[in-house]
Parts: C-alpha cells; sequence; structure tokens
C-alpha cells in the first residue's frame, strides 16, 4: 500500500486531512479511487490502515510495524560538494538513520543557502514514506563541527570518529560486542578531517575508527557506516 507522513494536527479523531499535495499524489500520482485503503504514519510514531473518504482519509485500524533499528543512530557527515547531500541523507533515511547533522568542518567547500535545509527535510521524509519507516529521520540545522561537538549528548557511549590514512582500529571492531546504547559516528568531507578537529573529537570522547584499507569518498562513507551498523544490530 502506499504511504504517507503526515503531522500531528491532521489527525482529528478518525479522520486524516490531507494537505493539497498529499491529495494530488494520492487521487492523480497514484490514481487511488474513493474508498481505497492506503498507509498513514504520524508524527508519534504510530502507524495506520486509512481509507480514502470525502477527499480526507478515515483510520480503519492501527498496524503495528517495527521496521526501526532497536538503537538510535547519529550521524554527524560535514556537507560534500555539490549537490551530493541530497543522495546521502535519502540513503541514510532508508537504513535507519534517527538523526543527521550536517557539519561544516575546516575543509567544507559547500555553504548551504537557507532553504536548503527545507529541502532536506522534504526528501528525509519521501525517503521515510519509500522505505516504510515508523520514524521520521530528524534532520537539524548546518553547524560548525565543533559546534557539533559541543552539542553532542554526553550520555551517549558509542561515539566514532571516521579517519584515513591514520592508525586505528575498524569500525566493526567497536560494533560487534552487543550496542546497548545510542551510536554517534562522525564521517568528513574531501580531505578529511583535520589534526585539529580529530583531536577535539577525542577530547569529546569519541574514537578513530577506519571503515577498511581503501580511501571512501565523503559521499560514500555514511552509507558504510549505516550498512555497518544496521547489519550488527540486525543479524539475528
Amino acid at each position: 500500500m502506499y504511504r504517507i507522513v503526515i503531522e500531528s494536527e491532521q489527525k482529528q479523531g478518525k479522520i486524516i486531512k490531507l494537505t493539497s499535495e498529499q491529495k494530488h499524489y494520492l487521487k492523480n500520482v497514484v490514481r487511488l479511487k474513493e474508498n481505497n485503503k492506503f498507509i498513514v504514519v504520524d508524527s508519534e510514531n504510530n502507524t495506520y490502515i486509512v481509507e480514502l473518504y470525502n477527499n480526507n482519509g478515515e483510520i480503519i485500524k492501527q498496524l503495528n510495524e517495527q521496521t526501526e533499528l532497536p538503537v538510535t543512530v547519529t550521524l554527524m557527515i560535514a556537507l560534500p560538494k555539490g549537490n551530493r547531500f541530497d543522495e546521502v541523507i535519502r540513503s541514510c533515511t532508508e537504513l535507519g538513520i534517527n538523526t543527521i547533522i550536517p557539519v561544516i568542518s575546516q575543509r567544507t567547500l559547500l555553504r548551504p543557502s537557507s532553504n536548503k535545509l527545507e529541502r532536506w527535510r522534504k526528501i528525509v521524509k519521501e525517503a521515510t514514506e519509500q522505505s516504510e519507516r515508523q520514524i521520521v529521520p530528524t534532520i537539524v540545522e548546518p553547524t560548525s563541527f565543533l559546534e557539533a561537538l559541543k552539542n553532542i549528548n554526553k550520555t551517549d557511549e558509542n561515539r566514532y570518529i571516521c579517519v584515513a590514512r591514520k592508525k586505528s582500529k575498524h569500525l566493526l571492531t567497536y560494533l560487534l560486542p552487543e550496542i546497548t546504547n545510542s551510536v554517534v559516528i562522525a564521517t568528513g568531507c574531501e580531505g578529511g578531517w583535520t589534526e585539529k578537529e580529530i583531536n577535539e573529537a577525542i577530547n569529546s570522547g569519541f574514537i578513530p575508527v577506519n571503515l577498511g584499507l581503501r580511501v571512501l569518498r565523503a559521499v560514500t562513507a555514511p552509507l558504510v557506516v549505516l550498512s555497518l551498523v544496521a547489519g550488527v544490530l540486525e543479524k539475528s
């Protein structure tokens, strides 16, 4: 069934007040007819089967779905050049990310415009619908790497920074023991992190890790990280 994500105010009792964009998608793009069913995910992580009724939706029943990772995963991603970040956050959403922190490192070339965040949140929402998730990941405003380090919750025990050409253990070394707490991982932009940034991260409780013997692109590293985390958490 087709799936849409709604805001909390759209759910009014058993009625789902569809936006004009959602009506267009359901009726003109996927061509649902009156009384056809679709799935709705609300802002409280509830999932419902809904029937199209009088240009809105009527809840038929609540679903007990579970497609989320068992622990929360946060990625601090140094912004890559061009529009490559769009596909990075789309794929990270599909892989189960909970929070995306776009960071501007010392070697970051991209300086995002004010409308970028709105575009990114729309991409994340679309990817949530496509990948049949119950949670829409949070993507925050771009910030400097040092500021992002200050804002990280210090109770998060599992904190790692991906480095290249530097002696470190593979990320799996730390992931393979049972993960029971949230995970925070930082990946760099083209050119990687500076020595100062790595040291600042270490001082903030981050452990330097590598992702293998090869040097990965800035847009590849976040996807490898999420694939490793999801693979470990869902291996059973």
